[in-house]
């Protein structure tokens, strides 16, 4: 959590640019409308959806054979596969590869698995150069952020901002802001990257347990960039990544692109079996809590995700507080139902960021029931004693009042009279809604007393 802050603090950090969070939610959701708009060109879009998450369903409960079935058929290709248990042996494997290569700079693509082990970090601390190669993390590592989207990492970011990030380290003009100029000056600075770096890393989207084989889906092609020119090609993967066979691939590239940004599939699908003559090709299988989420009953299906980002583009509590309010590296909704596993204390605010719509859940395309996830983790959260004293105290008051109907009608009366009296008691800045909002008109009965009068006979 950034210096002790929650999600609500971080929130307001963000809300206090109105335009930037106007923008920045105006642009996700017209990707949101896109991702409609492609869906909807699909009569079986449906089926997919469901084939996927019963393909995933499938992978999640016989997670041990095809983990096992996969690292055969990667050995027998020739790729060298490695096991670490957590964030910390998978940055030590990855140093122990570069040291035994002599190796002290690495090209690495777009991996949300580094960034939730904190990679790039460890590897400086530890004298090895790190670039991230696709754009959206390069701006984003120049100016020394996480990423606050999983697919549009600098979403965040207006263009005249990367313009003076960019003259200040890649010596673009003073106020250049045009998007193709300082797209081009990327290229440029990155194409040399690619020719020097004598290591890649990439991610993974999708392992297949059948031929041994992963795909990494890029629109940029910096992942082919940097492995393809690298004498080692490192791939970080989830083993939550892994689906049976190769034909079940096209039921996922089908989805994958079409949730994320409304395209009918990634510029580029790429294919890695085996390492080229003369190069190495490792594979790092984490687990790093993926274990025991599997294990929980509630929230295992939250590991079926491929990391779409359409429950983000959707959210309207995400839209309006930006990603980096989430303090984890994986944002938004999924984000809210994955980091409690890791650390239920550190993200007990997480599971509360949500007004539990379920419109992430509607357009998850591996149909995970997000929302009563969110609201099965506050459950847990409050019954490990992790929710904040006031938020305890306030459902012990509502629990006290809604058991009670006599509390219950004295509790609405004097709501209503402190609204039309002493609305100072209300609208002020210790209210959390008032700061957003204005506050209702306080009706003249209570809901009750208008059924008397207007339904006498009945029972309300």
């Amino acid at each position: 959590m950034s210096a002790g802050k929650d999600h609500a603090a971080l929130a307001q950090v963000f809300n206090n640019d109105e335009n930037r969070v106007d923008w920045h939610d105006e642009t996700l959701w017209f990707v949101r409308a896109k991702r409609d708009r492609a869906s909807h060109g699909i009569p079986d879009w449906e089926l997919l959806r469901e084939t996927a998450s019963q393909i995933k369903h499938n992978v999640l409960s016989n997670m041990h054979n095809y983990l096992v079935q996969f690292e055969e058929n990667a050995l027998t290709n020739g790729i060298k596969i490695h096991w670490a248990a957590d964030a910390a042996e998978h940055n030590a494997i990855v140093l122990s590869i570069l040291k035994e290569k002599g190796i002290d700079r690495m090209v690495k693509s777009k991996s949300m698995l580094t960034e939730e082990c904190h990679l790039n970090d460890f590897l400086q601390d530890n004298g090895v150069e790190v670039i991230d190669s696709d754009l959206g993390e390069r701006i984003v590592q120049l100016a020394k952020e996480p990423p606050s989207h999983i697919v549009l990492p600098c979403i965040h970011k207006k263009k005249e901002e990367i313009g003076d990030i960019f003259h200040e380290h890649l010596g673009t003009a003073a106020g250049e802001s045009d998007p193709q100029i300082l797209t081009e000056t990327a290229r440029q600075h990155l194409r040399e990257i690619f020719i020097t770096r004598r290591a890649a890393l990439t991610g993974v989207n999708f392992a297949i347990a059948e031929t041994g084989e992963f795909v990494v889906c890029t629109n940029e092609g910096n992942a082919d960039m940097g492995a393809h020119l690298a004498d080692v090609h490192i791939a970080s993967m989830g083993f939550e990544k892994l689906i049976p066979q190769r034909k079940h691939l096209s039921v996922f590239l089908r989805l994958l692109t079409r949730s994320a940004t409304g395209q009918p599939i990634t510029t580029y699908s790429s294919h890695f079996k085996k390492p080229r003559p003369g190069q190495q090709m490792h594979i790092i299988i984490v687990d790093n809590g993926r274990s025991i989420q599997l294990g929980r009953e509630d929230f295992r299906n939250s590991l079926k995700c491929i990391r779409c980002g359409a429950c983000m583009n959707t959210c309207p509590v995400y839209r309006r507080s930006g990603g980096h309010s989430y303090h984890t590296a994986v944002a938004g909704p999924i984000g809210s139902i994955l980091a409690p596993n890791l650390d239920m204390e550190k993200y007990a605010d997480l599971p509360f960021a949500s007004t539990l719509c379920g419109s992430c859940s509607n357009v998850c395309p591996v149909k995970i029931d997000i929302h009563d996830q969110l609201y099965k983790w506050r459950q847990v959260i409050v019954k490990n004693g992790y929710s904040t004293k006031t938020k305890t105290a306030m459902m012990k008051g509502m629990t006290l009042a809604l058991s009670s109907p006599a509390i219950f009608n004295l509790s609405g009366k004097a709501g209503r009279l402190a609204l039309r009296y002493i609305p100072f008691a209300v609208n002020n800045g210790l209210n959390p809604w008032f700061k957003q909002r204005d506050m209702p008109t306080p009706p003249e009965d209570s809901f009750t007393d208008w059924y008397k009068k207007n339904r006498k006979g009945e029972k309300p």
